[in-house]
This record gives C-alpha cells, structure tokens and sequence, in this order.
C-alpha cells in the first residue's frame, strides 16, 4: 500500500489532487499536510474527510525537525509537493515570506526523503508542483515556453518557486533521489481563494462592486481547468521517468480584459442582468510591478510522452466555474469573512 504525503492539500490546487488520489486510488493512504495559513481551508475536502485512506495533518513545512519527525513516523513512500505561497502581489510586500516557504520549506522536505529513503530511492518518488512564472515572460506573438526555456523570474513569487525547482533537481543529480517536477500556467476552477482574478471578478460581479484590472488588462495568460491539472499531476506521478520535467497548459491564452468581458457576460447571463450591465464594474487600476506581459505553455512533450491533453474548452471551463461559486455562496461567504480559518485553527490547536 502506498503512503503518500501531498503538501498544501488543503489549497485550490492541492485540495483537487488530495481528492482525486483519495477516490481513485482507495489502496493508497493519502495524508494532507497543510500549516492552514489563510488560503488552507478544508472546507475544500469536506466530501473525503471521513474517508478510510485520507487524513489530514497540520504542521509547517518550514519546521525542519517536525518534518523530520514525520518522515520518522509516517515512513511514506512519496510526497507530492504543492506546499507554496503563491500570490505575486503578497511576494512583492514580503518575499522574505516566499523564500522561506517556497525554498526552505522544499530543502526541508527533500532532506527529510534524503535521510528517510536512503535504502529504497527505487521505491519512493518526490513530486514537485511548480509554475510557468519561473520562465519570465513572453513577447506578443513570439513562442510558448518549452521544458528547455532558460529559467528569468522576475518577481519574488517566481524567483523563490525557480530557487526550489533548482534545488529539486540538484538533489536527484547529486544524491539521486527520484524527482520529478512540473511546471503548469494559470489555473481556474472551485475552491480558488478570492484573491486571484477569477474568484475575485465573480464575487466582486455578484455584488455590484469594482472588478479591478491591472493596467489596461492586455496581459496574457494561459489558463487550465484545475481538475486537468490534478488528472495531468496523477499521470505525471504515476508514468514520469525520475528527472523529467513537464510543462502542463491549456493552449489556451487570454488577455485579462478579454477574460473579463467574457465573465461578465456569462455572469449576466447567470444572474439575469441587462447585457453589458456587469462590463460598467471594470475598473482599471495601477499596473503590478513587475507584471509579466504573457505567458504560454507549450504542453507538447506531456501529451506526446504520456497521453494527457486539456478536457475542456475555456468557456465551457469557466461556466462550470461560474456555476459552483453561485451554487456554493455558504463557501464564499466563510472565506471572505475568515470565519473558516478560525474554525479549524480552533479545532487542530485542541489536537
């Protein structure tokens, strides 16, 4: 039976895997390790908490001698990092922050598995979840970034998740550990923290508030529905030889304005508004420091090597989005009160 550590499994992305490999592998034993800052909720895993192969630990990936303990005790046979503060914005007011969780935080787990696996790194397997941010940005109508893109951060978000992908892929070189690593463009989806453009501009439509857009919007993105990230993540574990790298993305790139009309008018739609009557809340606001101009993955080698490709188109993706937060509005609202973080912090101090 497979043991599996799988770190931020109470974020956006990580509450997908956790909940993908808890259903469809019931002979593994999943355990989400999450430090539950503001954007761990496990109101995200309500649907497996009770489940016989899932349970839910709190701790710190900083804290070098907890994850060590861990190790000691959980001997697990893999670990699938998401663990990350990932907001830029947050990275530009505090990077120390972001260097400490995204890079300290990897080391910390990769020395534990250096120590703890030593015997079978046959048998073991370190996943780690990055970002297409590490590669820089891209010109208007110039290529997509490949797996051999020279890495080019340029905020301390992408410098810190580029810090760990090298530190990674140094400890399979040098000690060889099994590693492998993938870098994925901008998700979308359910359970995605309201700070991010999508969750935002839906809650800010539903009530009359400013949608704000960086800029004049033309920053382009390539977006993922999240649940083809979590299915291309289950493939990438289970079938990637040790050392490879994946780029996963939808081939599908957006401007942020264009994005945005296209949510209004979905939202409109949804909520049986005059079309055209949401567009009146965009409000463009001071441009991001550092803002990268485009990003786009090219997701060639994963579909070729392993057979994974995008199941949704954009809008169809974002229509099911639209519809789960306007069906989930009890979620919403604990996550823009805070009233979820203060219930589970409560109820894992008394642990």
């Amino acid at each position: 039976m497979k043991k599996i550590i799988i770190t931020g499994g109470a974020g956006f992305i990580g509450s997908h895997v956790v909940r993908r490999f808890v259903k469809t592998y019931p002979e593994y034993q999943i355990i989400n390790l999450d430090k539950l800052t503001y954007a761990g909720n496990l109101m995200n895993l309500k649907d497996v908490e009770q489940a016989a192969n899932y349970r839910f630990v709190k701790g710190d990936i900083v804290d070098a001698a907890f994850i060590d303990e861990l190790f000691a005790t959980e001997q697990p046979d893999a670990v699938i990092h998401l663990a990350a503060e990932s907001h830029v914005d947050r990275s530009i007011s505090n990077p120390t922050e972001f260097v400490m969780t995204n890079v300290l935080g990897t080391v910390n787990l990769l020395n534990a598995a250096r120590k703890h696996w030593a015997d079978r790194y046959d048998k073991t397997r370190f996943y780690h979840v990055s970002t297409d941010e590490v590669y820089g940005a891209l010109a208007m109508g110039s290529g997509m970034f490949t797996e051999e893109t020279p890495y080019d951060p340029h905020s301390p978000y992408s410098a810190s998740k580029a810090s760990s992908d090298h530190f990674v892929r140094a400890y399979h070189d040098t000690y060889g550990i099994d590693a492998v690593i993938s870098n994925c463009s901008n998700n979308y989806g359910s359970h995605h923290f309201p700070e991010k453009l999508i969750p935002l501009a839906i809650h800010n439509i539903k009530n009359n508030k400013p949608i704000p857009v960086y800029g004049k919007g033309e920053n382009v993105r390539d977006w993922l529905w999240v649940e083809d990230h979590a299915r291309a993540i289950d493939v990438i574990f289970h079938q990637a030889k040790a050392g490879e790298t994946y780029n996963i993305g939808g081939h599908n790139e957006w401007k942020n304005i264009d994005l945005i009309r296209l949510l209004c008018q979905i939202m409109d739609r949804k909520l049986g508004r005059a079309e055209g009557e949401s567009a009146k809340l965009i409000s463009f606001v001071t441009d991001r420091a550092g803002h990268d101009l485009r990003y786009a993955i090219d997701a060639a080698k994963l579909k070729n090597e392993l057979g994974w490709e995008p199941s949704l188109q954009f809008e169809e993706g974002l229509e099911k989005t639209v519809d789960w937060y306007l069906s989930n509005e009890d979620w919403l609202s604990e996550v823009t009160s805070g009233h979820y973080q203060a219930y589970y912090q409560e109820q894992y101090a008394k642990r």
